[in-house]
């Protein structure tokens, strides 16, 4: 995939988080609001670009919501530290013989352990003492994994049915051959990406 590429697609999902944001397209949830279009983003950015793209790209997309005053600066350990596992998640498993789903689930509950509950407890410190707010430790769990659970039933919506299609088997390929090209060619990763395997 060429770098051009990679970064207008990284550009258009951190566009539609900021939009998402400005529009207040959450989802009540008791005193939480679920907000899963960021999760979305992060595990689209987990199996298509890759970890280091996904962490920027959370970063970006927080920066501009906080400056926008559509976001707190929670949004970073929010978005960033799920962003990160779970692109680090799909990136380890590619060179394994698992199907795609497979890679999928594993990725999925990467999300869900690193944003609704390593990114709730990186919340408390940033509360605490940067807003300077008290609050208890595990304040965050419970409106975090909300959220990400939402965001984790969209993502598997929507990409369980595109690791089916043929354009983006090849997508994914393109980056799996440029990772692991010495030890699998193109054909192969097709061969293990294809409906017939799941």
């Amino acid at each position: 995939m060429k770098k051009a590429y990679k970064l207008s697609l990284a550009g258009m999902l951190v566009a539609i988080g900021v939009v998402a944001a400005a529009l207040n397209l959450s989802i009540p949830v008791g005193a939480s609001k679920c907000f899963p279009v960021q999760h979305v983003i992060n595990l689209l950015a987990a199996v298509i670009l890759g970890p280091f793209y996904g962490v920027c790209m959370a970063f970006i997309a927080s920066a501009i919501r906080v400056l926008m005053g559509t976001g707190t600066l929670n949004a970073f350990p929010g978005s960033m530290i799920g962003a990160l596992l779970c692109g680090l998640v799909y990136k380890g498993l590619k060179n394994t013989k698992l199907t795609f789903n497979a890679r999928l689930a594993f990725t999925l509950l990467g999300e869900l352990i690193g944003t609704g509950f390593l990114g709730a407890l990186a919340a408390y410190p940033v509360t605490t003492f940067i807003i300077g707010t008290s609050i208890p430790f595990f304040y965050f769990v419970i409106p975090f994994g909300i959220s990400s659970l939402g965001g984790v039933i969209i993502a598997a919506l929507v990409l369980v049915p595109l690791g089916r299609m043929s354009f983006f088997s090849r997508l994914t390929a393109e980056r799996e051959q440029k990772m692991f090209g010495k030890v699998r060619d193109t054909k192969e990763i097709l061969h293990a990406s294809s409906p017939e395997r799941e």
